[in-house]
């Protein structure tokens, strides 16, 4: 397929934030349109190549070729809660009809009480059978990890995702926990889908779980390859994407063979508006395995200039890569 076909009815989006998130208040991305529908590519700004290349073939693959055969039609997910106050926080999860909450902490100008109370009205939010999970994207040393999740294990955590930033460190902090009798489980996200060697966090014992995602990843069929190569458990995370990108996130979920851990797809509940009239959001704690249309009407439009700059961006991603995968 030649590569202006994918570009030729591509528009970018611009979702505010009901709260900011990633540092971010509005999320931007570019849609594009294939043969089997609409596709998203929406690396962050920090993102160059040859890391947004698996982001461009995350969309070839769903525009061109479409997404494995599920083995589900509905998928368990977590509410997220941003770095807000323990009242906002409660109401969060309150509202969201999930039994699973992942708590962002380690926010940067925040201090450990913000994030211990922000995690205390999730608990009681949830109750005592609800699970909680926290998200530190790195931003602790061994230390500091220990010291605070021996802290927040009082909860009942479900697990840490990416407490610290290396493999060598989360290796540490697991035999650290360990032996210091602190059960909390260690999620990888960034040492899998950054690191260029995500088969180094088997290798080095410094992850309990897998953290998979879409788009950073490669798409759908690369992400199941990965989950077999590594044997951990996944939990499939969104890059908080619009409700285009989130159904790859889905159709992931839908298609392992196991799924023994709610996943991080709920996030379309954090814009004000989607591109679609129908968000991809959960009821009852679980999403749909559904198809998602763009509303051609919608107010999610960033503008021709901002198309034009996604665009412009698009055009580093490595040609030789792009046609590869488009002519599958």
């Amino acid at each position: 397929m030649p590569r202006p076909n994918l570009w030729q009815d591509a528009v970018a989006f611009a979702l505010p934030l009901r709260n900011r998130f990633r540092g971010i208040t509005v999320r931007e991305g570019l849609l594009v349109r294939g043969p089997v529908g609409w596709a998203e590519w929406s690396p962050f700004a920090e993102y160059t190549s040859p890391e947004i290349d698996a982001w461009w073939q995350a969309g070839v693959e769903a525009a061109t070729i479409g997404f494995p055969a599920p083995v589900r039609d509905r998928v368990p997910v977590n509410v997220t809660v941003p770095a807000v106050d323990a009242e906002r926080a409660h109401a969060i999860v309150t509202a969201s009809g999930c039994r699973t909450a992942k708590v962002k902490v380690a926010e940067p100008g925040q201090a450990p009480g913000d994030d211990l109370a922000r995690v205390e009205a999730v608990r009681d939010a949830l109750g005592p059978d609800g699970r909680v999970r926290v998200d530190v994207n790195g931003l602790w040393d061994v230390d500091t990890a220990e010291r605070r999740l021996r802290t927040l294990a009082r909860f009942g955590l479900e697990y840490a995702e990416q407490p610290c930033a290396s493999v060598p460190e989360l290796a540490e902090l697991r035999v650290r926990l360990a032996r210091g009798g602190v059960d909390v489980p260690i999620a990888a996200d960034e040492s899998i889908r950054r690191s260029g060697d995500p088969e180094r966090v088997v290798a080095e014992h410094a992850a309990d779980i897998a953290v998979l995602k879409v788009q950073p990843l490669g798409g759908v069929r690369r992400c199941l390859e990965l989950a077999e190569r590594l044997g951990l458990p996944v939990v499939v995370s969104s890059a908080l994407e619009s409700s285009v990108g989130l159904a790859a996130g889905v159709a992931l979920a839908a298609a392992l063979p196991e799924l023994p851990y709610a996943c991080g797809l709920n996030t379309a509940t954090m814009f004000t508006r989607d591109v679609t009239a129908e968000p991809l959001v959960a009821t009852d704690g679980e999403i749909a395995v559904r198809p998602v249309s763009v509303d051609d009407n919608g107010d999610w439009r960033a503008g021709p200039s901002a198309t034009g700059a996604w665009l412009g961006r698009l055009a580093g991603v490595d040609p030789e890569g792009l046609e590869g995968r488009e002519d599958r």
